[in-house]
């Protein structure tokens, strides 16, 4: 079955950096468009970025310059650079598919910025 299980997070400071991993399975990985999710606390699950199957990414403004997705069909992994954190970013992050029906949702991974 379709599963995503997150992995990376923690606690930073305030211009800190962490790296997320989400691991896929039960999807044909290299031909899926994935997404970077995340909810704050009291918020709305947000599309933060994606990274296309042939490599192309966006990101919503508020990361952009700071993060950065990437993929390694070898692994079936998809990856969450993220530089300059602000306590703003604060929430747990996600994976999934994008632009088609999601598949279920892991557990996350918590990111806390603060100081």
């Amino acid at each position: 079955q379709v599963q995503f299980v997150e992995s990376g997070g923690g606690l930073v400071q305030p211009g800190g950096s962490l790296r997320l991993s989400c691991a896929a399975s039960g999807i044909i990985f290299s031909i899926s468009a994935m997404g970077w999710y995340r909810q704050a606390p009291g918020k709305q699950r947000e599309l933060v970025g994606f990274i296309s199957n042939g490599g192309n990414t966006n990101y919503i403004d508020s990361v952009k310059g700071r993060f950065t997705i990437s993929r390694d069909n070898a692994k079936n992994t998809v990856y969450l650079q993220m530089n300059s954190l602000k306590p703003a970013d604060t929430a747990v992050y996600y994976c999934n598919k994008v632009f088609t029906v999601p598949g279920p949702w892991g557990q996350g991974t918590q990111v806390t910025v603060s100081s």
